[in-house]
C-alpha cells in the first residue's frame, strides 16, 4: 500500500493544467474546467495525478482505464488494484492498495464548533469528544474515521455518520466489519484510512510526496 500527497500551488498552476490536463479524457477536462476556483480545480487534477503516477511507478501500471461504479465510486478497471482520493484545504491524498480502501484527510479548523456536529455522532463518540482534553482534535480524529470508513464502504451518503460507531478504531456496518487507522502528514491535517481488510491495523503505509 502506498500514500501519495501533495500540496497546491498557485503559482504553479498553470503549469499544471498545461502540463497534465491534455493527458486525460474529455469528460475529466470538461469537469477541471467547470471549477470557478483554481484551488479546487488543481485539488481534483492532482488527484487523478497522483493516482497515475502512482499506479505507474509502484504497481507497473501505466495505462489507467477509470470507471465508475454504479454508486459512482470511481475504480480501476482490468487490475485488482483500489484506491481512493480525498483532499482538503491545500493537501490531496491517494491511497492505492491491493485491497478495498477509503481515505479521509481533513483540515484541523479550530474555528469548528465541534456541539454543531453532535447531531452526527453516537453517544459515546460524543462524550469521548467532550470529555478529551483537545477536544477539536478529538473531533477531527472522529471524522476522518467515519469519512474513510464510508469511503471504503463505498455507499458514500447513503449511510449517516451516526449509524455506526467506532471503538478501538473498528466499527460494523450491516454485518461488515471495518478497521480504520489514523497516519501523519502535516501537523495541521488529521489523516486516515479504512478497510475490512484487518491487516490494515498493523500496515505501515509508506508515504510519498509528489513535487509539483
Amino acid at each position: 500500500m502506498i500514500i501519495l500527497y501533495s500540496f497546491i500551488d498557485e503559482s504553479r498552476h498553470k503549469f499544471l493544467m498545461d502540463r497534465y490536463l491534455n493527458a486525460f479524457s474529455e469528460d475529466f477536462k470538461e469537469d477541471i474546467l467547470k471549477y470557478r476556483r483554481w484551488q479546487d480545480a488543481q485539488l481534483s487534477l492532482l488527484g487523478r495525478v497522483l493516482l497515475l503516477h502512482g499506479l505507474s511507478a509502484h504497481f507497473g501500471i501505466n495505462e489507467a482505464d477509470i470507471g465508475k461504479l454504479p454508486n459512482n465510486k470511481p475504480f480501476l478497471k482490468g487490475h485488482p488494484i483500489h484506491f481512493n482520493i480525498s483532499h482538503s484545504k491545500n493537501l490531496v491524498a491517494c491511497v492505492i492498495a491491493d485491497f478495498p480502501i477509503g481515505i479521509d484527510i481533513e483540515f484541523s479548523d479550530e474555528t469548528i464548533n465541534y456541539l454543531d456536529f453532535k447531531f452526527q455522532m453516537t453517544g459515546g463518540e460524543f462524550e469521548e469528544i467532550h470529555q478529551s482534553e483537545d477536544k477539536i482534535s478529538s473531533f477531527f480524529s472522529y471524522w476522518t474515521k467515519k469519512e474513510a470508513v464510508l469511503k471504503a464502504e463505498g455507499s458514500g451518503m447513503m449511510i449517516s455518520l451516526d449509524s455506526f460507531e467506532i471503538l478501538n478504531n473498528e466499527c460494523v456496518i450491516e454485518g461488515k466489519k471495518f478497521f480504520t487507522k489514523e497516519f501523519f502528514i502535516d501537523k495541521r491535517y488529521n489523516c486516515c484510512i479504512a478497510s475490512t481488510d484487518i491487516n490494515i491495523k498493523n500496515v505501515v503505509p509508506f508515504l510519498e510526496v509528489f513535487k509539483i
